[in-house]
């Protein structure tokens, strides 16, 4: 607690140890933090003088226009690594590997593909999903696709057919596959329109 003891007409106050010492701590680190800021502002005033002018502007407004766009490129940098790491992330969760995956299964009209081959219903060929199929192009030709001609052996209650990709599926989850109506009929009844089924890529495996 504060105390007092009067000498004469003078009052004279006295703050405990405690106070005494944190009030110097605080005059210390704001005393260090002016000194910071002195010298970021002396650093500015040798490296643009403020009596100048650059291109037609005055020093502090060229350090505005600086710290602009550090900030714009910090923001271009940060937003960069984000969505590579959810780029990343995503494709781990694809079924691009040696695993057994499980996913819906169903058939279509087929015709021409995105891998460029034209397949009729009684071929043994699949649509791969589009998260999938897009993930591994290596351009804007689609029939350029690696995934295109890779096969995959899907299983559904003991009975496994082979079938070759030659084509992108739209409406599929990653791994859902769309097949021919001949091939569907070899893991199912077509009048069940969609199933559950297992499937694994056949060497060689195709990877990220």
């Amino acid at each position: 607690m504060d105390y007092h003891k009067t000498q004469g007409n003078v009052e004279e106050f006295h703050l405990p140890e405690w106070e005494t010492t944190s009030r110097h701590r605080g005059e210390k680190q704001t005393g260090q933090i002016s000194s910071v800021k002195e010298r970021v502002f002396l650093v500015f005033a040798r490296v643009m003088p403020g009596h100048r002018k650059y291109l037609g502007f005055s020093s502090k407004i060229v350090c505005i226009a600086i710290l602009v766009v550090f900030l714009i490129l910090l923001a271009l940098i940060l937003g960069l690594a984000i969505g590579l790491s959810k780029k990343s992330s995503h494709h781990q969760n694809l079924p691009l590997g040696s695993q057994t995956y499980t996913g819906d299964l169903t058939y279509y009209g087929t015709g021409l593909g995105a891998c460029g081959i034209t397949s009729s219903v009684t071929d043994n060929i699949v649509s791969i999903s589009h998260f999938t199929f897009d993930a591994i192009s290596k351009g804007s030709n689609p029939n350029n696709n690696p995934l295109c001609g890779h096969k995959l052996r899907a299983i559904r209650n003991g009975n496994s057919i082979d079938l070759t990709v030659v084509d992108r599926c739209v409406g599929c989850q990653p791994t859902d596959l769309d097949v021919s109506p001949s091939a569907f009929k070899q893991l199912a009844d077509p009048s069940l329109g969609r199933v559950e089924v297992t499937w694994a890529w056949l060497p060689p495996v195709p990877t990220t």
